[in-house]
């Protein structure tokens, strides 16, 4: 369903505390994923958006700006957990809970056949009862060769032990 290439290598962590001394901090950068047209059909059939742009090669050709089919938006920012999941690993986190984004904003297009990647940095942090965390990752979905990111803004996540 895409292809991947090695950008660097995950950061680990042996817990939750090992969060705080990264506040402010880049976390990393994920490695590329391709948006083909089989991912952009299998999440139209699972959320029921067929619109054209996005499942019709041919009429997207010939009628859209974009010269071909785009990526759902919301397609781009459900891979951002995957995505973040390349870039950080919490051990003793049993579950990560997102609540919500903060700002999140879809910029630029995704193109059938585009590769995208996530860049992420670590906010802030606010310990929470029972040794969770609630972390603000500002998150940026770059597409290659573009410099304007299809999206950014920030995601909220629990890490509980």
């Amino acid at each position: 369903m895409g292809t991947l290439s090695a950008v660097m290598a995950k950061r680990v962590l042996s817990g939750i505390p090992e969060l705080e001394p990264l506040v402010g901090s880049e976390l990393g950068v994920s490695d590329w994923l391709e948006i083909d047209q089989k991912r952009i059909d299998l999440f139209a059939e699972a959320t029921n958006d067929r619109q054209w742009i996005h499942t019709d090669p041919e009429r997207a050709a010939r009628d859209s700006p974009f010269g071909t089919t785009i990526a759902h938006g919301h397609l781009t920012l459900s891979l951002a957990p995957w995505m973040l999941s390349e870039i950080l690993e919490v051990g003793g986190a049993r579950m990560i809970v997102n609540p919500g984004f903060d700002k999140m904003r879809l910029r630029a297009p995704v193109r059938c056949g585009d590769r995208v990647r996530l860049r992420a940095s670590l906010k802030a942090l606010r310990k929470l009862p029972g040794g969770a965390a609630r972390g603000t990752i500002a998150m940026t979905i770059e597409i290659e060769g573009q410099r304007k990111p299809a999206a950014f803004g920030d995601a909220l996540l629990v890490y509980y032990p």
